[in-house]
């Protein structure tokens, strides 16, 4: 039985937050912590690609089972070098892209994505809208590791086989970039735990 695993993406500067979202407090940890554990929650192993405050993310994490830490040097050229970094490490049949912004994806999203994986990039949409995490097959790591400056991962996926699993979940849309989306993530866990 092939090991289930997910390269989650946690290298960038935070620049529209104006501090690093990474740690900020979510939860009962951070917004990170709640997206790796809910990750794990299907996955066996989460290979974490830091790149900005790279060296904090191998320090919490050093202990955790089951979650690796891996730097990406060139982090400031943006996010398909972290890709790039993350697929490196990949040993299954098929891995999931995750981004370390989005804490509230379930894990049943991930369960229900492995479901129905093939030979084919498999992409979750609620809403006619895409999101994440993506389910990638084997194949693609090498159109990763040879694309051309400039390409983007949804350009690869693109031009590869892809499908799409409709989930009925609006967490795969939900990413945490500005402050306002902050404050209303933390309205929205306050609701549920009061």
């Amino acid at each position: 039985m092939q090991q289930i695993e997910c390269v989650m993406l946690a290298a960038g500067m935070s620049t529209r937050m104006g501090s690093w979202k990474m740690m900020l407090p979510y939860g009962d940890g951070t917004i990170l912590d709640s997206a790796i554990a809910n990750a794990q929650g299907f996955c066996q192993r989460v290979i974490v690609v830091s790149g900005f405050h790279g060296d904090a993310l191998a320090k919490r994490y050093r202990h955790h089972p089951h979650v690796q830490v891996v730097h990406n040097a060139d982090y400031r050229t943006g996010m398909f070098s972290s890709i790039q970094t993350g697929v490196r490490q990949m040993r299954g049949e098929h891995f999931f892209l995750a981004l370390g912004d989005m804490p509230c994806v379930s894990t049943w999203v991930y369960a229900a994505l492995w479901q129905e994986k093939g030979e084919f990039s498999l992409i979750p949409r609620c809403h006619q809208g895409k999101g994440h995490p993506v389910l990638l097959p084997r194949s693609i790591i090498t159109h990763i590791a040879e694309a051309s400056p400039g390409v983007t991962m949804k350009q690869l996926i693109e031009q590869q086989d892809y499908r799409f699993l409709d989930v009925g979940d609006q967490a795969i849309h939900v990413d945490i970039d500005t402050p306002p989306q902050y404050r209303q993530l933390q309205g929205a866990a306050a609701m549920l735990t009061g």
